[in-house]
């Protein structure tokens, strides 16, 4: 894969480069400031982004506003941001265009070495790839959306671990179920979700965002 890095602390950038070089992908262009990373987006038009949320000049949200531009001007470029702390309005920015390719991860998620890179690879695919913690937040306080009640509670830990990024394998394993038998929780949660038989792929985002994006 192609990947931009884009964070201004010079550690963890370096730290990350040599991550994803050690995986065998190449890192194209890094960034530490926001217009840089617009810049590198718009030329180097990545597999895979990762950038940071805050980033000079301001330290503000910089790195969000410059992938959210990108992402403006070439729908469904894969974006996975980092972020120190859980920011749902960040969070629900990146994810209410619907097209995919977009990941919110806590940068202590990088000392994970398979996590970050399983991460970046199901982004750079249109995939979704969201940090537990993230997605607890983004659920606090929350009233279910349309459609969600209707799920049992089996489809509902089947989709929780689907947001999270897992394939129906590795929910199958964590619910000690046979893939199989994910495979008809998740057709029944489709079809509960109203969400019509398109590319598996994009059936699994949009149940996704339908889970995350709840009023």
């Amino acid at each position: 894969m192609r990947i931009l890095v884009a964070e201004d602390l010079y550690l963890l950038r370096d730290g990350m480069v040599r991550l994803i070089e050690a995986y065998g992908h190449q890192v194209v262009a890094t960034a530490t400031t926001g217009p840089e990373t617009l810049d590198a987006l718009r030329t180097w038009r990545p597999d895979v982004s990762v950038i940071d949320v805050r980033m000079p000049p301001d330290q503000s949200d910089e790195g969000l506003r410059a992938a959210l531009a990108a992402r403006g001007e070439t729908p469904g470029l894969p974006i996975l941001i980092l972020s120190q702390h859980v920011e749902q309005l960040y969070a629900r920015e990146l994810l209410v265009d619907g097209s995919g390719g977009v990941g919110y991860l806590l940068k202590e998620s990088v000392f994970d070495a398979d996590q970050f890179i399983g991460a970046l690879e199901r982004v750079a695919g249109g995939g979704t790839a969201m940090d537990p913690a993230v997605i607890a937040e983004l659920l606090s306080g929350s009233s279910p959306h349309r459609g969600l009640e209707r799920l049992t509670e089996r489809e509902y830990s089947v989709l929780a671990l689907m947001a999270q990024g897992l394939s129906n394998q590795a929910i199958g394993r964590r619910l000690f179920l046979s893939e199989s038998a994910i495979s008809k929780y998740t057709t029944s949660m489709f079809g509960k979700l109203g969400i019509s038989d398109d590319d598996d792929t994009n059936r699994r985002v949009r149940a996704i965002l339908t889970y995350l994006n709840k009023p």
